[in-house]
């Protein structure tokens, strides 16, 4: 009964096509490291002038960006290779401070975001108009407070304020909260991809640009090409 509960769990949870896929991802994790089926969720965002929440709740949180060599990014979780790797793709970090402590942190690439769970290239269009975010966190004694909604209230001002309009992100498509968090500030989502890893080869099927792609040990992989068409024609 209780096996039979496992293998029926990711199909109630996910659906049957992202329930079989999320089975046969952890079935490869058991095989081999080298073996890995990523399914991801591309998503598009407004950015809105208008406070999320109430000023009142947010007045005590401040942000502001993080550059390179202040000494908030010592604290973040990713190795500092990979926040070098970051700033050098033209990255950049805003962070959200009570009282001067961080309490969390969000980071949004400019033009192109190298995804860092498989081989791509996501390319954000229109490029003077559009950021890629990602690596949304927030320090745990933190997590059951505001934090949350007042790092995307300063988010969405501080790009507002520089002629922004949307922002890209990529959940996994197991990730229900994050999920719904971004439904709930009005994601839409605009395209999905999944990822076949065997060994050094990588196979990637998509709904946007190039559609197919099979990519050979070191190669970068596609460029996915994110347009925010779905969101457009619903706002319009």
């Amino acid at each position: 009964m209780v096996m039979l509960q496992r293998l029926t769990s990711p199909f109630k949870q996910f659906g049957l096509g992202a329930g079989l896929l999320y089975s046969i991802d952890r079935l490869f994790l058991r095989l081999s490291p080298n073996l890995r089926l990523k399914y991801f969720e591309l998503m598009v965002q407004p950015i809105n002038s208008q406070p999320l929440v109430r000023p009142s709740l947010t007045r005590n949180i401040q942000i502001r960006e993080i550059k390179p060599g202040d000494p908030e990014l010592a604290m973040m979780p990713p190795p500092s290779e990979v926040i070098e790797s970051r700033f050098r793709q033209n990255a950049f970090c805003l962070g959200a401070f009570r009282k001067g402590e961080m309490i969390g942190y969000i980071w949004l690439g400019q033009k192109a975001y190298q995804e860092d769970e498989a081989r791509c290239i996501y390319l954000v269009t229109p490029r003077e108009e559009a950021v890629f975010d990602f690596d949304l966190y927030i320090f745990p004694k933190h997590r059951l407070g505001i934090a949350f909604v007042a790092i995307w209230d300063g988010t969405n001002r501080f790009l507002s304020d520089r002629g922004i309009r949307y922002t890209y992100s990529r959940l996994t498509r197991f990730n229900l909260v994050s999920r719904r968090s971004h439904q709930h500030l009005g994601g839409r989502r605009i395209g999905r991809a999944v990822f076949l890893k065997v060994w050094g080869v990588q196979l990637t099927a998509a709904t946007v640009f190039p559609y197919l792609h099979l990519a050979p040990p070191a190669s970068p992989g596609p460029r996915l090409t994110l347009r925010p068409n779905v969101l457009l024609r619903q706002t319009r």
